[in-house]
Formats: C-alpha cells, structure tokens, sequence
C-alpha cells in the first residue's frame, strides 16, 4: 500500500523502498542508533542523487518540479524504513521557503548540500524592532534535526503574531539535546539580539507552514504505522502459543485488524492534505481543514499503532535489539513535535464552524463528456413526465441500475455510472431505489433462467414487487451456513419448514429470497439452496412483528410451516445457494457522495453544538473535532475507492475497513449528541429524527449485515493474512 494511487506513485514507491533496502540495512540503522550525536548520513548523497530531496522544487532550482503527493509518497516510505536523518526538516524547510518566494537555498537543499532543521514551537523566541533594525531573542522550542542543519527555519512571536525565521547556523549557539527519537535528534538555539536581515523574517501565511508540517508528519506517521501493522501481523501469523499461533486467537487479530483501520485513516488523511495543500487545488482554508484532520489523525494513530505492535510482540517487542520502539519512538515524537491532538482536533472544529469543508470531488477523463450528452438526452423526457411514469421510463432506459448489462441496466462503467449520477441530480431525478432488491435483481441475472428474469427483473427494477430476504435465523445469524430452515422435495416444487428472523420489510414485501438446506448430508456451505418466496400468496407464512429497542416494528420473525415453493422458484441448482447469495457482478456499483464531506452526521452534530447555550467548551470542541475528523476520513476513503474503480484497480483496504470506522462513527455522532441534549435526552416519546431516537436506532449498525466482530474477523484473516479461526472442537 502507498499514499499514492497511481501507476507512478506506486513506481516511485517502489523506487525507495528498493534504495532503502540498500542503503539502509539494519548495521546502518543500528549505527545511528548508537551513536552519541547525529552526523550527515553516508548515505545522504545517494538519497539526493535519487531525487527526492528536491522533488517537490522547481526544476530552475534542481528539483523535480512534482507537487506534495509525490513527496509524501517518499515520506511515507522512508518513514516506513525508518531512515535516520534530516530528510523530513529538510524537505519541509525546501517546501517553505518555495512558498515564501524564498529560492535562493532550494538548490543546496535540492541536491543534497545543504541540510535543514525546522522549530514549530517558538518557545521563548521573539522577533524585536526598533530604530537600529530586527533582532532576534530568546530560546526556541526544540529544532528537528537541529544535530546536522545548516539551515534552521524557526518560529518566533512576532508583536504579538507568529513569524517564521530562516538563520544559518554559523554564528548561532546551538545546544544538541538528547532525543527520545535516538535516531533523528533535536536541538535548541539561543540568541540574544540576534541581528536578522529583512528577508529572514519569511513573508508567508504562518499557518501555511503549520499545515504543511502537518501534512509531512502525517505521510511520515502512515509510514511508521504500516510498518508496525504489518510487523505485528507477521510476527502473530507464526508465533505459537498454547498450540497455535497467537494470530488465531480473536484478541490479538482484532487488535491487529483495529491497527490497520488506524493505519488507513493515517494514509488517506495524509493523501488528502497533500492533494489539498498543492497549489491551486483548494481554497486557503479548504486546504487548511485538510491538513488539520491529517494533523489530528495520523501521528496519534502512529502512536496508538506501535502501542499495539509492542503489545504483539510481547516480550521481543520490549527489547533494545527490536525495531518496535524506535517506531514508537518516532511516532510519539512526531505526536508531541507537531503540537497535541487535541489542539488540532479543536482546529477542525474552529475551520468547520466557520464553514470550511473539504470538497471530494474527481475529475472524470475526457471521454465522460461524450456520455453526459448521450445521458443528457436521454434524461430529457423524464422531467416532463408523472411519478409512476417517470419511475418507468428511467427503469426501461437502464437507469435504475446502471451497472447491470443490457437490457436491465446500461452496461455503464465506472465513468459512464458517475456521469450518469451527475446528470440524474442535476435533472432532479431519483429511480426507484430497490433496497433488496438491489441484491436480487443481481443474482437473478447472473443466475436466474430466462423466465425468472423475465418475470422477476423488470417490475422489481419499476418499484413493482418489492423484496425481502430470508437469510437470518435465530441460531444463524453471522455464521449464516449454518440456518436449519429445511427444504424437501416434492412433486413439483420444494416445502420450507423452518424460522427466520430480523427480517425488516416482511409484511411490505411481494416476494422473498430464502435460503433453505436441501441436503444435510454435505458441508454446511454446500447443502444449501436459493429460493424465491411469494410473501402474499404462500400458505404457511406467520409474519410476526419484532419491536425493537425504539420501540418501532421494522424486523420481523417469520415462521414458515410447510410452505410450498414451485420447482420454478428455485434459482439455479440445489445446492447453489451459498454462492449465489455470495453473487456480486464484475461490473459493480460505483458511487460518490456528494453529501458534505463530513456526512449527514456530522453536519447534524455541527448544527447541534450552533444552538448550545453559552456555545462549546475545549472538551466538547476537541470531541467534536475528533468525530468530524472520522467523518472526513470514511469520505476519503470512498473516494479512494471510486478512484480505484475509474482506474480499473482492485478494491483497496479502505473499502473494507469503510463500513467498520463508518458504523462507529454514526454511533459516535448520536452518542455525543445525546450528552449535549442533556436532560431533555432523557425525554420519551421523542420524534423519530431526535438525537434519542437515532442514538437508539444507530446500535443496530454494528449488528445488521455482520456483526462488528466479524469484520475485523475478516479484516485480520483476509487483509493481514492472520490464521482463520479454529473450527468447532478442533
């Protein structure tokens, strides 16, 4: 995995981590770790030579003339590497002075010549005037990579605002400190009217380099949490004890699959700021909310992350010898360095208050224009038409589904299904939404005979049969191949016996889809089979109503006693049910929302802390801070996800880790909007809209559609490779 998405970011990935692994061995890192100060790597002319330094510079200056992603790529990775030295003081000092129009360094900086340290506390530093010129006093905050600089970019107070000063280091008293981080040490200058020239008081926005740090810290902290995502799984896939590897024990793989939702939230908010801080990308504090969630996310994630790694480990992970705590090290660091979470997570609750909201839009490749006048066209006598009518029209014309093939669908890829969602908004046009449906008509068409998709498809892509599923049973729930409702053979058709449960939409629906065990003589997997389930016409149906901790009725528990099911109701072969229910098509869905990036959650949360009597707190704003920071994260990885459909691309880890981070978060929202609300929470008989009632409503969340336990099963056996599971009695 890498920050980047494309072909070349990932080459440039490649690219370093290959230069690592030869310049970088464990001796050469060890060294580093023992020496008593920091010195110019030895290996700090090849790593310019590879060009990165200069990566993100004009090429007037010897750079690369790349943008901020491609330099987060690198940092990423030589975080990931954990390569001693200056490389992100440095890096970062080249990225300021480019900003500040201040060029005359970037070549030193570029090739490898000049090597920098940058202060983000300004401690006790002042900036002075007076009659006889600019002088600067005062001890600064600690200097990263302050060992080896030659230049140092430090922040002062400037009459009362903050100031960003370039100094070279001769000259200077400048104190070495011993550093948590052994191998990349910090150190502080004092100065004592100090005399500055005009131009050492950079001329730029003080909180543009605040964000840019933010941003590079960020892509180093992703680095460091994958590497200990991916050294703890490792180590716990072939660690034994007790008699299998510590893996397979839930614990320990849910920690691990708990480290690597961290991880991705480090990645894609490290990704966005640095697309967002380009210039010319986003507005000034569209860009700025950017780089706070990335702030207030990655470097704490770091840390949380080789936390856990350690804890993996075990005892080998609290050794000197191990690299684990050079990682925490590093991300505790970084953490403390770029200034505590809770202050940039009360940024991001400043920035949206005041209306900043990061935009997650793309840019569809040219040929997107071609089909937007096709679908335009086609759209065009929809607007003119009634509902039922219009709700027809659009599903004859494929747009109800626009990823299944023709006839049903548009046969639309990834492109063609986003320029048509573009163009049905802008009409003011919404197809019928078949909820289970959007489940059915799937598998029918990739399974179903010709009549069942004759008979089936068309009405339920018109809203004409709607559908509920069959699935759950009260001792099959997530484990679902192992339901016990039964089907058996008889002329003609097949008779169910059996109870299914948490069925919503029962007494609504046409028709069901239910799964039945037609053979109890194979595996569970196998012995299944598909069925469709007429809901108003079948005998042997009690559908009865589940009240729910809301107290509404929206799932039910169905008992099927006897009920007969035609020969013609059973799709594809007995036997074939688990993998229809299983059935996605090749050619998916693809969406992006176009909702504020901070989700209807979020927002509603926004709108709730508007109307607090006497306005929020630091606690409140810090924890409203930390839910919008989640809430920006999830969009992100949506787009990530849609990025990589347009690209042609396999889904990456966002698309699974999605529904985790997004469930709890929603929980999370209404959580705290219950503690704002205050006694007036407590009230009953509250609409279904009120933050009780959604609070409420929310804890299904982790439930339905797999439990949350579950998916980081599945997030820890799929994604990190970890043991599966030992079967019963085994």
């Amino acid at each position: 995995m890498t920050i980047g998405l494309t072909d070349e970011d990932r080459d440039l990935r490649d690219s370093v981590r290959s230069w690592a692994a030869r310049h970088v061995t464990p001796e050469v890192l060890r060294e580093a770790v023992e020496a008593k100060a920091d010195t110019r790597p030895a290996f700090w002319g090849s790593l310019a030579e590879l060009g990165v330094l200069g990566l993100h510079l004009p090429e007037e200056v010897g750079g690369a003339g790349c943008g901020l992603v491609e330099l987060a790529v690198v940092t990423e990775e030589l975080g990931r590497s954990m390569v001693p030295g200056p490389f992100l003081p440095t890096v970062l000092t080249a990225a300021v002075l480019r900003d500040a129009g201040r060029t005359g360094e970037l070549a030193g900086l570029a090739d490898g010549s000049t090597l920098a340290g940058i202060a983000l506390d300004p401690g006790t530093l002042r900036v002075e005037r007076g009659a006889s010129g600019t002088t600067l006093s005062g001890r600064s905050g600690y200097v990263l990579g302050g060992h080896t600089a030659d230049l140092l970019l430090v922040a002062a107070e400037d009459a009362g605002n903050r100031a960003w000063v370039l100094l070279r280091r001769d000259g200077l008293e400048l104190e070495d400190l011993p550093s948590h981080d052994v191998v990349r040490g910090n150190s502080q200058i004092v100065v004592d009217g100090f005399a500055l020239a005009a131009a050492d008081v950079l001329r730029i926005e003080p909180q543009r380099v605040t964000d840019l740090a933010a941003t590079l810290f960020a892509a180093e902290a992703s680095g460091i949490a994958d590497w200990c995502v991916r050294t703890a799984a490792d180590y716990a896939a072939v660690r034994r004890q007790f008699g299998r590897p510590i893996g397979q024990f839930q614990g320990v793989k849910h920690r691990a699959a708990r480290m690597l939702t961290l991880a991705e939230q480090a990645r894609v908010c490290a990704w966005d700021a640095a697309r967002a801080l380009t210039p010319g990308a986003a507005d000034a504090d569209e860009a700025s909310l950017a780089a706070a969630v990335a702030g207030a996310t990655a470097p704490e994630a770091a840390f949380a992350v080789a936390k856990d790694c350690i804890q993996i480990l075990g005892g080998i992970g609290y050794t000197w010898e191990h690299d684990a705590h050079l990682y925490l090290r590093r991300a505790q660091s970084l953490r403390i360095l770029l200034g505590s979470t809770a202050s940039w997570r009360r940024r991001v609750t400043d920035l949206t208050r005041r209306g900043a909201r990061r935009v997650l839009g793309i840019d569809l490749p040219p040929e997107a224009e071609q089909i937007r006048t096709g679908v335009r066209d086609e759209l065009a006598p929809a607007v003119d038409l009634g509902g039922g009518e219009r709700t027809r029209y659009l599903a004859e014309k494929g747009y109800t589904a626009p990823h299944l093939p023709a006839p049903w669908g548009k046969g639309a890829d990834a492109v063609a299904q986003l320029v048509i969602a573009e163009e049905l908004r802008a009409a003011n046009l919404t197809p019928h939404d078949m909820i289970i449906g959007n489940w059915v008509v799937p598998t029918l068409i990739a399974h179903g005979s010709p009549e069942q998709q004759r008979r089936f498809v068309p009405p339920s892509l018109r809203g004409e049969i709607v559908w509920c599923q069959l699935f759950s049973e009260p001792g099959a729930g997530s484990d679902l191949a192992s339901l016990t409702t039964k089907a058996t053979k008889v002329d003609g058709g097949w008779v169910l016996q059996g109870q299914k449960v948490w069925t919503s939409m029962a007494r609504d629906a046409h028709w069901g889809i239910c799964l039945a065990r037609t053979d109890a003589s194979v595996p569970k997997h196998k012995g299944l089979s598909y069925f469709l389930v007429d809901m108003r016409s079948s005998e042997g149906l009690d559908i009865r109503p589940l009240r729910e901790i809301t107290g509404e009725a929206l799932f039910n528990e169905i008992f099927i006693d006897n009920v007969f099911v035609p020969d013609d109701c059973l799709v594809g072969e007995p036997g074939d049910g688990w993998k229809l229910a299983r059935t996605t098509l090749a050619n998916e869905r693809v969406s992006l929302s176009h909702d504020s990036s901070l989700g209807s959650g979020g927002e509603a949360l926004l709108e709730l802390a508007a109307g607090l009597p006497g306005g929020l707190d630091d606690e409140q704003a810090t924890t409203l801070g930390k839910v919008l920071c989640d809430a920006q994260t999830g969009g992100l990885m949506g787009l990530r996800t849609t990025l990589r459909s347009l690209a042609g691309a396999q889904p990456g880890a966002e698309s699974s880790v999605a529904k985790l981070l997004g469930v709890e978060h929603i929980q999370q929202v209404w959580e705290v909007a219950m503690d704002w609300a205050g006694p007036r929470a407590l009230l009953g008989g509250q609409h279904r809209r009120s933050a009780t009632q959604m609070f409420l409503n929310s804890q299904c969340m982790s439930i339905a559609g797999g439990t949350t336990n579950v998916q980081l099963n599945i997030i820890g056996e799929r994604l990190l490779g970890l043991p599966r599971d030992p079967e019963p009695g085994k």
